[in-house]
């Protein structure tokens, strides 16, 4: 809005770049310019104030589709002033001279301007199409009518008005039907999501068989490769054993010869001394043979002593004397002869 600074019998008028300002006094034009300042006097002057930048109209109304529904429209509508002398000569934005606000609303007046002229091809479009195609395709079809009917409308271009943009945020049926419209897709949704879930499990159980009977292949190879194990350490525990009984057995067998030929060596030497033992007793015999009985008794008799244990006690008797003693005597008669 326009800043008034008060003075005495004058006050002074600053206006910003975005507003278009015109002076009028006695009915004819003095001054008017966007972002103009001048003094002026209360009492003689007429202003109006016209705004130049875009502005934005928003538009919601209720709409009846070809299958008698209704549906809600939001839109926004932006505008702007391209022509402010005529729209200042058609629409009040006349402002008071002292507290620079304006007389009237002319926005508001503008903004229902606007709301009718694009309610007409709105509702003239949604009414010949059925619910599901406005709430499908409705959005598109909607601004290209409103926007073509904003830019060649009259009354627009007679009050130097200019539509920049139009843009159509949503077409909802009631909360009501538009559940019931979705219930179909959100049941496919979910007969998709279930059949997902249904084929996800059915990889999951093909893969655990899979997996169990890879598992069952791997125990069966591991239980055969057990029993070649048990197999062939068997054979090697009877190879073993009948190379340890053929070890065993040669080993016997040398230990027997050894033992018979030490035997035989044994028999061999004990036969050699046999005889010669038996060769020197039988020398021995043959010297005794020419040696008297006497001696040999005395040999004897030296020999079972050198052989007999120490003799504490001898008793001697007339028995044992008597022989010797006639042999004594016999020996001396034959000397005395």
């Amino acid at each position: 809005m326009a800043e008034i600074s008060k003075r005495p019998f004058v006050n002074h008028l600053r206006s910003d770049p975005t507003s278009f300002v015109l002076q009028l006094k006695a009915g004819r034009v003095k001054r008017s310019g966007a972002g103009v300042s001048f003094w002026f006097r209360p009492s003689t002057a007429a202003l109006a104030e016209v705004p130049l930048d875009d502005r934005e109209q928003a538009l919601m109304f209720q709409a009846r589709t070809a299958d008698f529904q209704m549906v809600s429209v939001q839109a926004t509508v932006t505008y702007r002033v391209s022509d402010p002398a005529i729209a200042a000569t058609r629409i009040d934005f006349g402002i008071h001279p002292r507290t620079g606000q304006w007389n009237a609303r002319p926005l508001e007046r503008l903004g229902g301007l606007l709301t009718e002229l694009a309610q007409q091809p709105a509702l003239e479009y949604l009414a010949g199409i059925s619910l599901a195609e406005a709430l499908a395709h409705g959005i598109g079809p909607v601004r290209q009518r409103v926007a073509e009917q904003l830019a060649d409308d009259e009354r627009l271009v007679e009050r130097g008005l200019s539509v920049t943009d139009v843009r159509v945020v949503a077409i909802r049926a009631e909360a009501d039907l538009e559940r019931a419209l979705q219930t179909p897709t959100r049941e496919q949704v979910q007969q998709e999501a279930d059949r997902a879930t249904f084929e996800r499990r059915a990889v999951a159980v093909e893969n655990e068989r899979a997996i169990a009977e890879n598992e069952l292949q791997n125990q069966i190879a591991l239980a055969r490769r057990e029993e070649e194990l048990v197999v062939q350490r068997g054979q090697n525990e009877r190879k073993r054993a009948s190379e340890q009984a053929e070890a065993d057995k040669i080993a016997t067998t040398a230990r027997a010869e050894r033992q018979g030929l030490i035997a035989k060596a044994d028999a061999d030497r004990t036969r050699e001394l046999g005889e010669a033992d038996a060769t020197a007793e039988t020398a021995k015999f043959a010297a005794y043979g020419d040696i008297g009985q006497d001696k040999v008794l005395a040999l004897a008799l030296r020999e079972l002593a050198a052989n007999v244990p120490p003799i504490t006690h001898l008793s001697i008797t007339p028995e044992l004397f008597g022989p010797l003693l006639d042999r004594l005597g016999d020996g001396q008669e034959s000397v005395a002869e």
